[in-house]
């Protein structure tokens, strides 16, 4: 995720970093070229090309910009709930640290909250299609060849404090809190997976995509009569806009992963690794992550 200062205006119209002027420079280039080649041809042969009417593309450039529009509403939406979700686990598990304080034998609040910190490295791990084992491992012990290795924790810390309620050792008020808490998490865990798993409508996309370069290709034929050499200059504005929101929704569908405009879910976890270390009475914690470059991974 881009974190940096409000930049001016100087920064507005030349940074680089977080825009996605470099992933959509080739295109919006090899549009502006073609637009050159038919103003050139339409000069030198003005009767070369018929000529065309531009209604139907400001028909065509008002429904795409609605299309797009719910689009990359719906992409943002995407961005914005896994946001949400992993908020709440920091909620959770902040209320689980708090709570587990019942616990009284020795090694036992320890064993639960690495638990929940191996969950908790465990969680990015599966929605960034790394290694669950490698990632859980240094927390707590794993078995590598189950399927679902965060809800496999989940499901271990809940027995382990229904074997505590059943014995006496914690009441079973506390516990039913407990199991709340755990049921938060594996609710977290299914929404990041649901967003994970299920993209937007691949027809959906696929028509936007295709409308977008018929668009930005036809545009110049339209234009090259009445606005001439300043055709170029348009349809680079013009390719410019439309691949770039094109771009954007790309980057948000999926906020999971390493780009530079998805979550900064390792941030999150090191946070989350920190005050379970210091709950435990860990002294020298691991230093919080920090933006490189102006990202924050």
């Amino acid at each position: 995720m881009i974190v940096r200062p409000k930049p001016n205006l100087f920064g507005i119209l030349f940074s680089l970093k977080g825009s996605i002027a470099k992933r959509i420079a080739l295109r919006s280039l090899l549009v502006t070229l073609l637009a050159s080649v038919i103003v050139l041809v339409e000069t030198l042969h003005p009767a070369y090309f018929s000529k065309v009417n531009a209604t139907p593309f400001t028909l065509l450039g008002l429904s795409l910009s609605i299309f797009m529009s719910f689009r990359n509403n719906a992409c943002y939406d995407r961005w914005w709930e896994g946001r949400k979700q992993l908020g709440q686990m920091v909620i959770e598990i902040r209320s689980l640290i708090r709570e587990t304080q019942v616990f009284n034998q020795p090694g036992e609040r320890e064993g639960l909250l690495r638990g929940l910190c191996g969950f908790a490295h465990g969680l990015v791990a599966r929605l960034r299609l790394e290694d669950e084992a490698r990632a859980i491992q240094p927390w707590v012990n794993v078995e590598p060849g189950h399927p679902n290795l965060p809800d496999r924790i989940l499901q271990t810390l809940g027995a382990h404090c229904s074997d505590a309620a059943q014995q006496g050792r914690i009441s079973d008020w506390r516990y039913t809190q407990l199991e709340t808490r755990l049921v938060g998490l594996s609710q977290v865990q299914a929404a990041c997976e649901r967003i994970k798993s299920t993209p937007l409508p691949f027809p959906y996309t696929l028509l936007l995509h295709r409308t977008i370069y018929l668009f930005c290709i036809l545009l110049p034929f339209a234009m090259a009569e009445p606005l001439g050499w300043l055709t170029p200059i348009f349809t680079a504005i013009v390719s410019y806009t439309f691949f770039g929101l094109d771009e954007i929704g790309d980057d948000l569908e999926d906020p999971f992963g390493f780009d530079e405009n998805d979550l900064p879910c390792n941030a999150i976890v090191r946070t989350l690794e920190r005050e379970i270390l210091a709950a435990l009475g860990e002294t020298a914690l691991p230093a919080p992550l920090e933006t490189v470059d102006y990202v924050l991974t």
